[in-house]
């Protein structure tokens, strides 16, 4: 999955790093001159460079903007080229991602798409979109539908631990004595595996004496 950086494929994905790919693989990168070439096509599974990753952040309605490595925002100069050398976000930082049946362009303050001149500078100079403006957004951000589920404390170590804990959690201790099932940890293996450990533990609960919530 390009060393981790997935396809943003809506508005709200584009937030924090994030890298712009062009329909030959090859990212856009920064040059110590604050203007923005297309860098050497990367081969499958491989991610951007550290000079081909930007900072994106949310403005406007529908917009964003893009930070370089050199701290600096970028912006069209006035022949439409695309620099890193602003400050601030002002009409000139401005840029919007447009989707259209799957795909991506994005147009700049000028109203134009961006695209790549015969000297593979970064410009925005296209009114139509073809091939060659078709952008691929990619980010290495963590999204919420990809993390993965946070484990409780109790339900952490070796089966026989679990079902210690979870004992410990729930039973009355009138006699001082913690009351294990004696049915061995296979059926608890088993119900891990289909998920359905947590109401396993309660029926084995059931079983036995003394337990507050399962009387």
């Amino acid at each position: 999955m390009h060393g981790g950086w997935w396809l943003a494929e809506s508005y709200t994905h584009i937030v924090g790093p994030v890298a712009l790919q062009f329909s030959n693989g090859a990212y856009i990168k920064a040059l110590d001159n604050g203007k923005f070439v297309l860098g050497a096509p990367h081969g499958d599974g491989e991610g951007p460079d550290p000079e081909e990753i930007l900072m994106s952040m949310k403005v406007g309605e529908g917009k964003i903007s893009l930070k370089s490595g050199f701290d600096k925002y970028l912006r069209l100069d006035k022949s439409g080229k695309l620099s890193g050398v602003s400050d601030a976000v002002g009409a000139m930082e401005m840029f919007e991602p447009i989707w259209q049946d799957g795909q991506m362009a994005i147009l700049g303050p000028n109203g134009r798409f961006m695209s790549i001149d015969d000297e593979d500078y970064v410009v925005f100079n296209k009114d139509r979109v073809s091939d060659m403006e078709i952008i691929k957004i990619r980010s290495n951000r963590i999204r919420d539908d990809m993390k993965k589920p946070e484990i409780p404390e109790e339900m952490k170590g070796t089966m026989s631990e679990v079902e210690t804990k979870f004992v410990k959690k729930f039973q009355k201790f009138q006699d001082h004595k913690l009351r294990i099932n004696q049915d061995g940890v296979a059926q608890l293996v088993t119900a891990k595996r289909a998920g359905n450990l947590h109401e396993t533990l309660l029926d084995r609960r059931e079983k036995m004496k003394s337990d507050r919530m399962c009387k």
